[in-house]
């Protein structure tokens, strides 16, 4: 047994974890929890998490202070760095170091690709085909690595890594990487490509802490592929699970914080450095955004049933003195019965922002675009602007409740190196690179630029691009009256705009706030007894 000696026990490793809505996730962190205390030689050893489970890791950490700890290092329980390890997590420490003065906090690293992980990787494939009943040649197989999937190119990166040195190490024939979620390709689209290669037997790697939803779902999709391809061998190997060679990662890991080794891997970290596709994220905030699902099933409010998720409670939105007495005098400084009420949503605060009842007449909705609009802000959950002013004026509180990205590329290296090869304006190129980056999943607000008006106009027409909805509102006298009449005839995606020059960012910026504003109190509505 890996243990250390009782005389180092002068620290307290609480171990981070992220937390599911699966009791067998959880069952197997707490395991894995308590093999940690076996082999710390005596340390204590305690856990909390980020979201849904409990203890949440402020009554972990309380608790370790309680039975005496001065020193406390926190151990990311997650297999790769990325936002969780390297945003959230940290703004928790902070947050208990504010709050415990007097205690000493240390930080680990994330466990990344360790040589013991991936000894333990070989163990589950070599037992995966010890199952299977026949003998197939490793160079007749193809290895397929399922990674968690994250919003860092730099986490990401790493499952592409560690595939290829178990094919290598291992001499299989081929290998191919896929994702459970927000990365691609996804599970279903990367099996579907790995059947196509020809080779007889195909191994599925779930590269996994614990067992959870989307093991189960990697499992069931190797199962479907199985069935739909009878001549092909598909073995699914178990994830990493509660194992030795896990803890004594976790207990390196964690001795490695206290004594001020901790590698992070800063080269390619999209918070430091600029990433190609990544150069707006450098110096994001280091802010959490587990709060509304923090300890959730462990508290009254949140009772799960056997067909539906627990909901956590949603607070309406609850404006400032003056904005509601100036909606107040909105609200009765003109006649708004003849005015559809879900354009008012949009219109009462175009008038709150320009000063001016008379813009109402100029708007123009396409049918159904407020409702449109309302749905995909809580389905997509991401905003592309034309310029930064549009994204400075979005309300922070809004945006952080609905957990709404916003994107503006105007002033990306790549924009400009787009912009100049093919003599376009910066705003147009910025409305490219978000057309190709997020495809059809956005809301786009456009306040600036009659040049990204017509962007838009273009790729919808020529390339099929189906914003969810679009916000057309820029001011000028160079093509804007022109561009804004182009948006009203595109009938293939829903629309708001205006007539003649009136307009800018923060007219295209009021609009977007009232459709999330409206989008929270629906939710609060939804929720009521």
């Amino acid at each position: 047994m890996n243990t250390e000696p009782m005389s180092n026990n002068d620290y307290t490793i609480v171990l981070a974890g992220h937390g599911s809505r699966d009791p067998d996730g959880i069952a197997e962190f707490t395991a894995l929890v308590e093999l940690l205390r076996e082999r710390a030689g005596g340390r204590p050893v305690t856990h909390g998490f980020l979201e849904f489970a409990t203890p949440t890791l402020d009554a972990a950490v309380a608790s370790a202070i309680d039975d005496g700890a001065k020193r406390i290092v926190m151990t990311p329980g997650v297999l790769l760095a990325a936002t969780h390890a390297k945003n959230d997590m940290p703004s928790e420490l902070l947050a208990l170091q504010q709050a415990h003065p007097g205690i000493e906090f240390h930080y680990g690293a994330a466990m990344d690709l360790h040589p013991k992980l991936l000894a333990l990787c070989q163990e589950r494939i070599i037992a995966a085909e010890a199952g299977a009943g026949k003998t197939v040649a490793r160079s007749d197989t193809c290895l397929v690595v399922v990674g968690r999937g994250t919003t860092d190119p730099d986490a990401n990166s790493e499952i592409a890594k560690l595939t290829r040195m178990l094919e290598e190490g291992m001499g299989f024939g081929a290998s191919f990487v896929c994702y459970a979620g927000t990365a691609r390709p996804l599970v279903a689209d990367g099996l579907k490509a790995a059947a196509v290669l020809g080779y007889p037997r195909i191994v599925v790697l779930p590269y996994f802490l614990f067992d959870g939803v989307l093991v189960k779902r990697i499992c069931a999709a190797a199962a479907d592929l199985a069935e739909r391809h009878p001549d092909i061998d598909v073995l699914p190997a178990d994830h990493l699970g509660v194992h030795p060679h896990v803890a004594d990662v976790f207990l390196e890991r964690a001795r490695e914080g206290v004594e001020g080794r901790a590698t992070m891997n800063c080269a390619l970290c999209k918070y430091r450095v600029q990433i190609v596709g990544f150069e707006e994220q450098v110096g994001t905030p280091q802010q959490g955004h587990h709060g509304l699902v923090r300890g959730l099933l462990g508290r009254s409010d949140a009772v799960p049933t056997s067909t539906a998720p627990a909901k956590p409670a949603w607070p309406a939105y609850e404006p400032h003195p003056i904005e509601a007495e100036s909606m107040r005098i909105i609200d009765a400084g003109r006649d708004w019965s003849a005015v559809p009420a879900d354009h008012q949503i949009v219109l009462k605060r175009l008038v709150h922002t320009s000063g001016d009842f008379d813009i109402v007449d100029d708007l123009y909705f396409s049918p159904g675009a407020v409702d449109t609009g309302l749905r995909a802000l809580l389905r997509c959950r991401r905003i592309v602007t034309d310029v930064t002013m549009v994204q400075t004026g979005l309300k922070r509180a809004v945006l952080d409740q609905l957990g709404v990205e916003t994107w503006c590329g105007v002033h990306d290296r790549e924009t400009h190196l787009l912009a100049t090869a093919h003599g376009i304006t910066r705003s147009a190129a910025g409305i490219r690179r978000a057309w190709e980056k997020f495809g059809n999943d956005v809301v786009v607000a456009i306040g600036d630029a009659p040049t990204a008006i017509m962007e838009v106009v273009r790729l919808v027409r020529e390339h099929g691009w189906r914003p969810q909805l679009v916000v057309g509102l820029p001011v000028g006298f160079v093509g804007t009256r022109e561009c804004k009449e182009e948006l009203q005839r595109l009938l293939q995606v829903p629309r708001i705009t205006n007539r003649g020059t009136r307009g800018g960012s923060p007219w295209a910026a009021s609009a977007i706030n009232a459709l999330m504003i409206a989008a929270i109190d629906h939710v609060h509505q939804q929720q009521q007894p």
